[in-house]
């Protein structure tokens, strides 16, 4: 399914709806942080996902970290609660989400970057060299506080 992100901008559709997503910022050893590249978007992203019924947000947040990267994570802090009006996504559905993320910090465990159906990039990127990768502003605010120590967000 494909989407459209709108983030601060007047021509944005309405919502019609509020998902509860979990994602997962993952450092290694080196402080460097875990990213996927997304098919729907082409942009790098923390792993994260929609929150299933009969889980935790926590247990989401590690579940969607192994299944879009193939790193298996644990978690190690809370970094914030993202649920911004501004940022709209449009599916080719129908839905048109409002932002609504929980964001938890991680460490891996077991696994290795994998790419999959849907991230066709997996890698450990260094936070010097975060300027090269096409990061969603949404994103870049999440890894922007965790580097800055600015947790929890509470927006």
């Amino acid at each position: 399914m494909g989407r459209i992100e709108y983030y601060y901008d007047s021509q944005a559709p309405k919502p019609n709806s509020l998902v509860v997503a979990c994602n997962l910022l993952v450092t290694d050893d080196s402080g460097a942080i875990l990213l996927q590249r997304r098919r729907d978007t082409g942009q790098w992203a923390l792993p994260g996902g929609v929150m299933e019924f009969g889980e935790t947000a926590a247990q989401c947040a590690i579940r969607e970290c192994s299944e879009e990267t193939g790193i298996i994570a644990e978690i190690t802090g809370f970094l914030g609660v993202y649920s911004n009006p501004n940022h709209i996504v449009a599916y080719t559905d129908g839905e048109i989400r409002q932002q609504y993320e929980n964001t938890y910090i991680g460490r891996p465990v077991a696994g290795e970057p994998t790419a999959n159906e849907e991230a066709d990039g997996v890698a450990f990127v260094n936070p010097v060299e975060l300027d090269r990768y096409d990061i969603h502003p949404s994103m870049r605010q999440q890894i922007g506080d965790y580097l800055s120590g600015n947790y929890p967000y509470l927006g």
